[in-house]
């Protein structure tokens, strides 16, 4: 009896019975927050999270609990990937995918995360509603492209965009990766406010287990000094060995910060919401440029049908 493999497309499997069923290998629950704040959990399996995110089945493989990666932080065309310690996320323009949510070592990092989201959305909603007062009134400041684009999709230009970016990489060059409103406050693009979260996640997370055998390792030193025995040996070289253990963690999250601070170019390619907005920009030329094509045509061929109608 020939035996014949099932065929898969994507996430599901064809039975043979003609249907179709869930692949269960690969499907994790994913926690999804959003730009608002607003978070829900869903199952995904990874060529599901490869078609949303863009990322390649490599990038995937790094955050896979069941493998031992060291702490990497991946700069995308359309996402970034984090891999630090219990943290490990897929942020994009407009949201952060956290794989092990569950994890109560997790929960904490999740509720500051979703606190500062919170924080950030009111920060921009605020501005967009000041600058609409502004331009209600016919005054004159800094526009938020963003709301030209929902208001006016034509209005907003290539070389609005210009100064748009402009703006943004005299804000880089200050020092500060940041967008400023019209009174000079700044703040951290949706991607940067995550990404600094799992920063500090991360290193709460080492400075907590640094403190912790901190503590335990003074009383056995203290044991030690006393008194010289087998035992008290073997404890101090457990304790030597989680030392070592977590000076190398600490020392490999320290390469990954200074390697993208050193790397103007792996910076940049992390500032997705710029990304987001020229792809929006381009989006929208061709689209007008494609009604004024139409446009024309109809008058091209309106004369014409006309002309025909008088000659007959």
């Amino acid at each position: 009896m020939e035996l014949t493999s099932p065929e898969v497309e994507g996430d599901r499997v064809r039975t043979p019975a003609g249907g179709f069923r869930k692949k269960t290998t690969g499907v994790k629950p994913w926690l999804n927050l959003d730009c608002t704040g607003q978070a829900h959990v869903f199952d995904a399996g990874k060529h599901a999270i490869m078609r949303r995110t863009g990322l390649p089945a490599r990038d995937l493989r790094i955050l896979d609990p069941l493998l031992s990666y060291p702490s990497t932080v991946l700069g995308r065309e359309r996402a970034i990937v984090i891999n630090l310690e219990h943290i490990k996320a897929i942020i994009t323009a407009e949201n952060i995918l956290l794989l092990n949510s569950r994890d109560p070592a997790v929960s904490p990092f999740v509720e500051e995360l979703q606190r500062r989201i919170l924080h950030h959305h009111h920060i921009t909603e605020s501005q967009r509603v000041e600058e609409g007062r502004v331009i209600n009134a016919g005054g004159t400041g800094s526009v938020n492209l963003h709301d030209l684009e929902e208001r006016h999709p034509s209005a907003v230009s290539s070389r609005s965009f210009r100064s748009f970016r402009e703006k943004a990489e005299e804000s880089k060059g200050g020092g500060d990766n940041a967008l400023g409103n019209r009174n000079g406050l700044k703040f951290l693009p949706f991607e940067f406010n995550a990404l600094e979260a799992c920063l500090e996640a991360a290193c709460t997370w080492l400075d907590n287990e640094a403190s912790t055998l901190e503590q335990e390792a003074y009383p056995l030193l203290d044991k030690l000094t006393l008194k010289i025995s087998t035992l008290n040996l073997e404890r101090v070289r457990q304790i030597k060995s989680r030392l070592v253990a977590i000076s190398g963690r600490v020392q490999k999250v320290r390469d990954e910060i200074e390697h993208l601070l050193d790397d103007d170019e792996d910076m940049a390619e992390m500032y997705l919401t710029a990304k987001l907005l020229q792809q929006n920009l381009e989006n929208s030329s061709a689209t007008s440029i494609d009604e004024q094509d139409v446009g024309g045509d109809d008058k091209i061929i309106r004369p014409d049908i006309e002309d025909r109608h008088a000659i007959s």
